[in-house]
């Protein structure tokens, strides 16, 4: 087993570890010292620390992305906590107006409440905070969307002399404030697009790969949301695929008072596949209880049943569990080929894998460092769990570095929220607008004060 290896860090398993320091959600790395996290009541308080702050500046949010993205270790920084910057401002007839620290499940519940949903659909984890998804590219899934970012029409921000400046589609720096990284300002309020709320019928199913090249395309182009869970092991594919309700439909879901309904009729077609990969996630993790959080992410594909709910119930389905997360963003036009190729790859060199292959595509996004900018896109998921004591299999490690390596050759760009190595991208190559994102970031923030080591690398500007 490994313990430390490739930049994928240790869990911390014992909770008596070091309580003066701050560890990010995966407790696989501190952010810094307790005494640096400073949670302003209002904007206006917000405003103060971060004018009168000497040292740099990061925004928790949930703490659910890489710890290097957050951590800092000089005694003058500091580590944003917005809690308090939470919860619904506005509503109109067709757009909703967030504070910046409000957890997604809360946009979520509160838009769905009055009959309303977001164009995009959400991401799997919805404990995350509204300006931590914009920051990282969160996305869901369907070419007839991009990521939550792409539903921003005005982004707010409080900058690093402590102003505010407000940020809408037709400012010629909207496109670099959609997704900054946290490295541009602190966002405090967004407003977002809103339509009404469709309530979808999804058709779930289990197929071969053979012809997953192909598959893959139809399904996306077909259905207004499309999800698939890749088997290469077994060359099986488990694929969710939805479309709008029809009024039937719809009705059997009022009748069941608007919960999700799950259809009678179930399939087993999955089962022997769940088994394999329950075999080989139980040998690695060496977790003792079966339901487990990361058995219940394989186990929930056996006996499966088509289901009819809001786009929320259907597919924010995740469950956050302590994880090595890689997801590489390939363009559409190249998926095919890519596929193919991680095929040809997988026969070869028969990698170790707990998990499958997560596949979501995307329409293009707006936003500059969006993997998905200007173009439909397929992401590519991989996923480790950690083991009982904190480590890692070093099997499952060595394929996450091959396949990322794979995919970076192929033109491929991480999401920033997960686990990447940065020296396998030409960033300025693969982002057509990372020239101009620097320069937006020299003008809202000429000192660098809202960045730390790992985000000073990936600008490749002097670290402080």
């Amino acid at each position: 087993m490994a313990s430390d290896y490739a930049g994928y860090p240790r869990r911390e398993t014992d909770p008596g570890t070091d309580h003066s320091q701050v560890w990010n959600w995966a407790r696989n790395e501190t952010l810094g010292k307790k005494r640096i996290v400073v949670a302003p009541q209002n904007e206006a308080e917000l405003q103060s620390v971060v004018a009168a702050c000497g040292g740099n500046v990061r925004i928790m949010g949930s703490k659910m992305s890489s710890g290097r993205m957050l951590k800092l270790t000089a005694p003058d920084d500091m580590l944003v906590d917005l809690q308090h910057l939470s919860g619904l401002i506005a509503l109109t007839e067709d757009s909703a107006t967030f504070a910046g620290g409000t957890p997604l499940h809360e946009v979520y519940e509160v838009l769905a409440g009055v009959g309303r949903m977001l164009p995009s659909s959400p991401g799997v984890i919805a404990s995350q905070s509204l300006a931590g998804a914009l920051a990282t590219g969160t996305h869901g899934q369907g070419l007839r969307q991009s990521s939550i970012a792409d539903e921003a029409s005005e982004i707010r921000m409080v900058l690093a002399d402590g102003s505010v400046a407000t940020f809408d589609r037709d400012h010629p720096w909207f496109h670099a404030v959609q997704l900054g990284l946290g490295a541009l300002g602190v966002v405090t309020q967004v407003i977002l697009r809103t339509q009404p709320l469709q309530i979808y019928t999804c058709f779930k199913n289990a197929v071969s790969a053979d012809t997953l090249e192909e598959d893959l395309l139809h399904w996306n182009r077909d259905f207004a949301l499309s999800k698939a869970w890749w088997f290469p092991n077994e060359n099986q594919v488990h694929v969710w695929a939805a479309r709008e309700a029809s009024e039937e439909e719809i009705q059997q879901y009022r009748d069941n008072n608007e919960e999700l309904v799950t259809q009678e009729a179930t399939s087993d077609a999955m089962n022997d596949t769940v088994e394999q990969t329950l075999e080989h996630m139980r040998s690695d993790t060496k977790i003792v209880d079966e339901n487990g959080k990361p058995f219940r992410t394989v186990t929930r594909f056996k006996d499966f049943s088509d289901v009819t709910g809001d786009v929320y119930q259907v597919f924010c389905r995740g469950i956050a569990t302590p994880q090595i997360n890689v997801e590489i963003g390939i363009p559409l036009a190249r998926t095919a080929a890519v596929i193919k190729k991680i095929k040809a790859w997988h026969q070869e060199t028969q990698p170790h894998m707990h998990y499958p292959i997560i596949l979501r595509c995307t329409g293009g996004s707006s936003a500059w460092l969006s993997p998905a900018a200007g173009e439909e896109t397929c992401f590519f998921g991989f996923v480790v769990y950690y083991a009982e004591d904190g480590s890692l299999s070093e099997e499952g490690v060595n394929f996450l570095l091959a396949v990322e390596k794979l995919l970076a050759e192929e033109g491929g760009k991480p999401h920033w929220g997960k686990y990447f190595d940065a020296s396998l991208y030409d960033w300025a190559a693969i982002y057509p607008q990372w020239a101009a994102f620097k320069k937006v970031r020299e003008a809202l923030d000429p000192q660098h004060k809202f960045a730390n080591a790992f985000i000073d690398g990936l600008l490749k500007e002097a670290q402080r």
